[in-house]
């Protein structure tokens, strides 16, 4: 019987692709990787891959290696897509592939599938990094599959499967918006968002952050410290990668910052409307540019900037294992180490 690693959130879309995979005869390994995303239970996903026939389940936390290894050379960068976003999901994603392909090697599974749609920029950024870090690998997209479209053409025939099979989810028919958290971001899209007339920022149940017309109406100094360009301490006190990121969220989110609401291009040609919240990175973006402004070079930092969109590009896309980009983040490891 062949098996496969799953990509698994506990959510409505994996608990119905964890069943339907075990009908197209896979043994199924099911790996949430652990990005800060909120969770009441975490004891509960595993139990919940156990319930639904997941041969194996295991949960691997990586928020310490997003900050460190991920967000922060891009926040070396300066690197916004389209000016503005931050690409919190956008990071994240190259992670989850390369751990589960990690474990599909110790399991010896012979594919590994997603939950990601026909229709978002996901599937690209999982089957980019899949396909760079393994190119022999088989890539399972369950979306992209007609029959497995067919069988559920919406969230209707997705809740009643998982009724019909005894596996419990929290979801409705219909939902205001969809949101995507980690311990960088939150982000909200679809549903009500899609109409331009609605205002995005009141729409939106916030996570995070404060408004901030309910912001302390007073100043909150912070300290920053940085290290060739890596961010250290927060308010003179040392802090792993992580711990800054979560300082810093609190504090941001708790004065109102780091909110914004655009319509961006998508890899896969369309456009879409995006509200996040990144209060934590968004202080480190801003401080990182004034201590920029104090010490780099005038013609380093010009050359940077004009390729800092480039780069965005690149993490938006899913070309984080890449010649090019590896080549980009060499070259401002030494621009910051100066």
């Amino acid at each position: 019987m062949p098996s496969c690693v799953l990509a698994y959130s506990g959510g409505l879309d994996t608990s119905v692709i964890l069943l339907w995979l075990q009908e197209q005869g896979y043994d199924v390994h099911a790996v949430y990787v652990d990005l800060g995303q909120p969770c009441e239970d975490r004891a509960a996903i595993l139990e919940k891959a156990h319930t639904g026939g997941a041969v194996s389940a295991q949960i691997v936390d990586v928020q310490e290696e997003l900050c460190r290894d991920f967000a922060f050379p891009v926040l070396q960068w300066q690197a916004k897509y389209e000016s503005i976003y931050l690409l919190g999901t956008s990071i994240a994603r190259p992670l989850i592939s390369k751990v589960c392909l990690q474990i599909a090697r110790e399991v010896g599974a012979d594919a590994y599938v997603h939950g990601a749609t026909g229709k978002g920029n996901d599937q690209c950024r999982f089957q980019l990094a899949a396909e760079a870090l393994d190119p022999q690998v088989q890539v399972v997209a369950p979306w992209r599959m007609e029959s497995f479209r067919s069988q559920f053409p919406g969230r209707t025939e997705m809740i009643d499967y998982c009724r019909e099979k005894n596996i419990p989810v929290k979801a409705t028919a219909a939902k205001p918006y969809s949101s995507d958290e980690n311990c960088l971001h939150i982000s909200y899209e679809a549903g009500r968002l899609e109409d331009l007339d609605v205002n995005g920022v009141g729409v939106v149940d916030f996570g995070m952050t404060v408004s901030p017309q309910a912001a302390p109406d007073e100043v909150e100094q912070v300290t920053i410290s940085f290290e060739s360009g890596m961010p250290v301490a927060v308010n003179n006190k040392q802090l792993p990668a992580l711990g800054i990121v979560q300082t810093l969220n609190e504090i941001g989110g708790r004065n109102g910052v780091g909110r914004i609401d655009m319509v961006e291009n998508r890899f896969v040609g369309m456009k879409s409307r995006g509200v996040y919240e990144a209060p934590g990175m968004t202080l480190l973006y801003e401080t990182h540019m004034v201590l920029e402004q104090l010490t780099v070079d005038r013609e380093l930092m010009h050359l940077r900037s004009r390729l800092a969109p480039e780069v965005a590009e690149l993490v938006y896309y899913g070309f984080w294992y890449s010649p090019k980009f590896d080549a980009l983040l060499a070259f401002n490891r030494e621009a910051q180490s100066r």
